[in-house]
């Protein structure tokens, strides 16, 4: 079994990377390295914080020591990068942080992984792999037609987005440079346990239960394909066991769903797992309000070179899907009111004044 050295571990993909890892015991030892930024959140690995072969560190990736010791220390098999700002809306407010963590961040986790492996020899170089988790937002937006492949050329449209394709670009460019051992995965929306509130699905959950209103972007028709977590983990270790290096491969749900159908869909089930005393519908809690700038129309995975070279297929539709995160954020209320009382209160984030 390998050694796993997971970015961003504390995060949503991260930590339900983490639990698939240890569930299906594929790993010998993971390291979690984590800035423990305002998404990074210990509680989500709460179960297996005293596992023999977890180490978590908290650190950052742009700094080239923590990351140079890190690889001396542990030696690992698997790098898998998941380490990123991520939020669309926070990167309107800030960009300079997306900028740092997502672009110099990766370059540095790129050239320490380098040198390192310099000083162990072709074998390790063989058998090491960097898998690096990206995004299909760096392709920019769709119009009513159409699916993005993995040739499909970037245009990225927001600070996010764009700290995201150029940290691609570094990737691609130190395997063909330096023939670095690296391989690029680009999904679609996540959705599922442990997702930080400030995300369309976990943000209309806890809105509907505390009773404050469900603010739905602009007409609410922009499209998004959604993937179950739990899918996504299943595909990147297919991609780590099977990927061609130097490759990138789309990871889909082919679920693509408009904005505001999602929201109803929530509040649909939310009317019929824990009904309000009034009788009302949770639906009359939504309201419209002012788009994001630069708000991408649709987005949709083309998973077909994943599907056919690896054999890898999403199990979820999202009706099921849906309905296991909602149960889980119910089961789990603990788990986002410690959030919303030391992190994140639902404010609304990424206008321009």
């Amino acid at each position: 079994m390998k050694k796993y050295l997971i970015t961003g571990g504390c995060g949503f993909i991260g930590s339900n990377f983490i639990h698939f890892l240890l569930e299906n015991e594929l790993s010998s030892q993971i390291i979690n390295l984590d800035k423990m930024t305002y998404a990074g959140n210990k509680d989500n690995l709460l179960t297996i914080e005293h596992d023999d072969n977890y180490y978590f560190i908290k650190g950052d990736i742009c700094n080239q020591s923590t990351v140079r010791d890190i690889l001396i220390k542990y030696n690992p098999d698997v790098l898998v990068h998941f380490a990123a700002e991520s939020h669309v809306d926070r990167s309107i407010d800030g960009p300079v942080e997306f900028v740092n963590t997502n672009i110099v961040g990766t370059m540095n986790l790129l050239n320490e992984s380098n040198q390192w492996l310099k000083t162990l020899g072709n074998e390790k170089k063989d058998s090491f792999r960097f898998i690096h988790i990206s995004t299909d937002e760096v392709y920019g937006s769709l119009g009513a037609e159409g699916k993005f492949l993995e040739s499909t050329p970037y245009d990225p449209s927001s600070p996010y987005s764009a700290s995201k394709a150029g940290s691609d670009h570094l990737v691609r460019s130190w395997f063909r440079t330096f023939d670095f051992p690296a391989i690029i995965t680009n999904c679609s929306n996540n959705y599922g346990p442990y997702q930080f509130p400030e995300k369309l699905i976990p943000l209309m959950i806890i809105n509907s239960l505390t009773g404050k209103n469900l603010p739905v972007y602009g007409t609410g028709m922009n499209i998004r394909d959604w993937l179950y977590v739990r899918d996504h983990c299943e595909a990147i270790q297919i991609v780590i066991d099977k990927g061609e290096l130097g490759k990138t491969y789309n990871i889909g749900g082919n679920n693509e769903i408009t904005n505001i159908k999602i929201v109803k869909n929530i509040c649909s089930i939310l009317d019929s797992e824990t009904p309000l005393e009034s009788g009302r519908s949770y639906s009359e809690q939504i309201i419209f309000v002012d788009d994001r700038p630069g708000h991408d129309f649709r987005y949709a995975i083309d998973a077909t070179k994943i599907e056919m070279e690896l054999g890898w297929y999403p199990k979820e539709s999202f009706e099921t899907g849906i309905k296991k995160t909602i149960s889980w954020y119910l089961e789990n209320q603990l788990w986002w009111g410690k959030i919303q009382k030391m992190k994140y209160k639902q404010e609304r984030l990424g206008t321009i004044k």
